[in-house]
């Protein structure tokens, strides 16, 4: 079973958590292929059939992005877009995500205690993030709980941002 992870991350390189993530990720070439849309399309314009073909030839797809104003960061919103087309995806013949096993592994800055009903911003992350859940069961994909790292602004301990990255690779291994 390979896994494709789709990285959406502007500026990885400042990034701690999808920066170790990555890191991470490369010690499994055998299992995951990963792919960098901000560094493979610098200028934002999308090879549409490369990007379907690469999905088409992986059994696992995972977004991975860190949470940006209650949402992923904008070139993943338009890979999405476009990526997910009408024909291929959903509508007549797009059945190409049919039962492949798709998640989110998510970097939020906040922590996990403000993201509850009673919390700070009165919502779950699984609430927030409802939006990618509703449209990959669109597809007729299947959606499989996200992976996340809660606090990441505030300074995480080393030992926590390992750790995070070494369960993130048994989340993947487990779908």
């Amino acid at each position: 079973m390979k896994t494709l992870v789709v990285i959406a991350h502007p500026s990885i390189e400042s990034s701690i958590i999808n920066k170790k993530w990555l890191e991470e990720l490369r010690k499994h070439p055998e299992e995951i292929t990963i792919h960098e849309i901000y560094k493979e399309y610098p200028d934002e314009k999308i090879d549409i059939q490369r990007e379907q073909e690469l999905i088409e030839a992986h059994d696992n797809l995972i977004l991975q992005f860190p949470v940006y104003w209650f949402n992923c960061p904008p070139f993943l919103k338009k890979w999405l877009d476009e990526v997910l087309a009408d024909g291929w995806a959903y509508g007549k013949g797009g059945d190409k995500l049919k039962d492949k096993k798709i998640s989110l592994a998510v970097s939020a800055g906040i922590k996990s205690e403000d993201y509850s009903s009673t919390g700070r911003y009165n919502y779950t992350l699984s609430e927030v993030l409802r939006p990618f859940e509703v449209t990959i069961l669109y597809t007729h994909a299947d959606y499989r709980p996200f992976y996340a790292f809660y606090g990441a602004e505030h300074s995480p301990l080393d030992q926590e941002v390992e750790l995070s990255a070494q369960e993130y690779i048994h989340f993947i291994n487990s779908l």
